[in-house]
């Protein structure tokens, strides 16, 4: 899948017949250890409380879809898990590898921000890999700002890698 037409993509809830396509997109992430913290592939049944921890209308799961095939997702996640931070939540984008670096990060990105005044979301977090200055530079381009730094907090391949934590305010 090469070649996106942004104008011919569609975003729509996911159901649980994609979470096998999820969770391929997500674990083709793994090798490249920019995007997760998870060191080897994840099974499907490994992601199903996960799934249903989210809902249309508080946490959303979204599938991208290009002619009827999934090219990427993006969630919401609650942050913290207390009520206090219900107005709080992070947003993760994984694209299908055929799909990055196309402006599709970019376009899910805003319809997420779009998106927050009907989910009830004044803040939006982001949790990314120092190394991984395509996702930097992409929140940033948004009006995130880093808000913490978490030095050294991974290790993967025996490399100790940052996490950054960005944040940008979508409602007053």
């Amino acid at each position: 899948m090469t070649n996106i037409d942004i104008n011919k993509l569609t975003i729509r809830d996911a159901n649980l017949e994609d979470l096998a396509e999820i969770v391929r997109i997500y674990n083709s992430t793994v090798a490249g250890r920019m995007v997760t913290a998870d060191t080897e592939p994840v099974p499907v049944s490994s992601r199903e409380r996960w799934f249903h921890e989210h809902s249309p209308d508080f946490r959303p799961l979204w599938v991208l879809e290009q002619s009827g095939k999934i090219c990427g997702w993006l969630c919401f996640q609650s942050f913290y898990g207390r009520p206090a931070y219900q107005a709080t939540a992070e947003v993760s984008i994984y694209l299908d590898e055929a799909c990055r670096g196309q402006g599709i990060g970019r376009f899910l990105l805003q319809q997420a921000i779009d998106a927050c005044p009907k989910l009830n979301i004044k803040t939006l977090l982001g949790f990314i890999f120092g190394h991984n200055d395509p996702s930097l530079k992409l929140f940033k381009s948004f009006g995130f700002d880093n808000w913490a730094q978490l030095p050294r907090i991974a290790e993967l391949d025996g490399i100790e890698r940052d996490l950054i934590i960005v944040g940008k305010r979508v409602l007053e």
